[in-house]
């Protein structure tokens, strides 16, 4: 894919928002911090799955890397509010769906991953694997 940065890191809302993710995700990247320049934005699927995040301190690992962790709710996956895109930004999400002006202007990218593309590249700034940390 050559070396693409990014703007934004999206991980969860109702796809892969699971307990499971964002597990996933916060061991990634736990010890790590977003790369200056790149919001990271948290929102478990549904209240229970916040709940139980947070009973299991990974909101916490998220708040230390420096992620902002929502409550459950559509939001910037289809560009309605936090985190929509700019013209000439670049997401990377764990979202369902990228078609033009999805996440905000009609100018801005959005890369679907998995949870762990997603917080790897959150950390690097640029679409990575956690194998490139």
């Amino acid at each position: 894919m050559g070396e693409i940065t990014i703007d934004q890191a999206v991980i969860g809302a109702c796809t892969n928002g699971r307990l499971e993710d964002l597990r996933i995700a916060a061991g990634i990247l736990r010890g790590h911090k977003v790369a200056d320049g790149v919001r990271c934005i948290v929102i478990p699927g549904s209240q229970e799955i916040h709940l139980a995040a947070t009973r299991e301190g990974l909101v916490e690992t998220f708040l230390a890397a420096g992620c902002l962790v929502s409550t459950p709710t559509c939001g910037p996956c289809l560009g309605g509010h936090m985190g929509i895109l700019a013209a000439g930004e670049r997401a990377i999400a764990t979202t369902n769906r990228n078609f033009v002006g999805r996440m905000g202007h009609p100018e801005s990218e959005v890369y679907l991953a998995s949870p762990a593309i997603t917080a790897a590249s959150a950390i690097a700034g640029k679409i990575c694997g956690p194998e490139d940390l």
